[in-house]
């Protein structure tokens, strides 16, 4: 999306020391901090990248906020799956246009999200009808009324519910993926994957055993983000960084 901002987009408001803030635009809005406020109205019409300033001088670059910002700073309910691993797992589970996704544990629809940017049709089952609700109201908002024609999410229990037709990708966050795994069997196509994102390494030693003779090329890995302060010639890692979140294991179905 180009030109200025307009009333009802997502803004993100950086203050001089990094602190991000996701406002959408109202005209009678305003955006309220601890050193005064900025009307919306000082926002709406103006070009990414421009300076505002608050009614006590507080200066802030407001921007359009990416996917990656977003899944930051959405509304949720369930943990969600830090952009790292979202990409990463858009990458091993090869998502491309037109490739039909069934993912389990909506969640608050971060992954539903970098799927449907990538192209995918999603078929998607989660128990909670909140988090259901949630997942299709972030989606709505971040992509638009559009992205949901390639978004079907159901209420469902996917330990025990066999989705109809079938699906080139698995994409399961849950608390047992393993029990899944017999399951996607039946709907999976040869040469599909599935991908699982489980928080332990014990739920990923499941994940693997359950895989069995009918899957092959199977790994398990995690993604490490360290970033680095870089200030003229003093250089060197940051003090913190997203170590571990998750294990993400994948495997592609072969047949049994």
């Amino acid at each position: 999306m180009s030109g200025t901002f307009a009333e009802g987009e997502k803004v993100l408001f950086i203050d001089s020391k990094g602190r991000r803030y996701l406002v959408t635009l109202n005209i009678e809005g305003e955006f309220h901090s601890h050193s005064g406020f900025v009307p919306h109205t000082s926002v709406i019409g103006i070009q990414p990248g421009q300076v505002v300033e608050t009614t006590k001088g507080m200066r802030y670059t407001v921007l359009r906020p990416t996917l990656e910002d977003f899944v930051i700073e959405m509304p949720r309910g369930a943990q969600v799956i830090y952009p790292k691993d979202l990409a990463t797992m858009c990458m091993i589970g090869d998502i491309h246009p037109g490739v039909r996704v069934y993912e389990t544990g909506i969640g608050s629809g971060a992954l539903s999200m970098a799927m449907l940017r990538w192209g995918a049709h999603i078929r998607g089952c989660e128990l909670r009808e909140d988090f259901l609700n949630r997942a299709v109201n972030n989606v709505r908002s971040f992509l638009g009324e559009s992205a949901l024609e390639k978004y079907d999410v159901q209420l469902g229990d996917a330990y025990s519910d066999v989705p109809e037709g079938e699906y080139d990708r698995v994409m399961l966050d849950l608390p047992e993926p393993w029990r899944v795994v017999p399951l996607a069997e039946s709907f999976i196509v040869a040469g599909g994957l599935l991908v699982a994102y489980t928080p332990s390494i014990t739920q990923a030693v499941q994940v693997r055993e359950a895989l069995g003779k009918g899957w092959a090329d199977q790994r398990t890995l995690e993604v490490l983000h360290r970033t680095w302060h870089i200030e003229g010639m003093a250089v060197r890692p940051d003090h913190r960084m997203v170590a571990h979140t998750a294990f993400l294991t994948v495997g592609r179905f072969i047949g049994s």
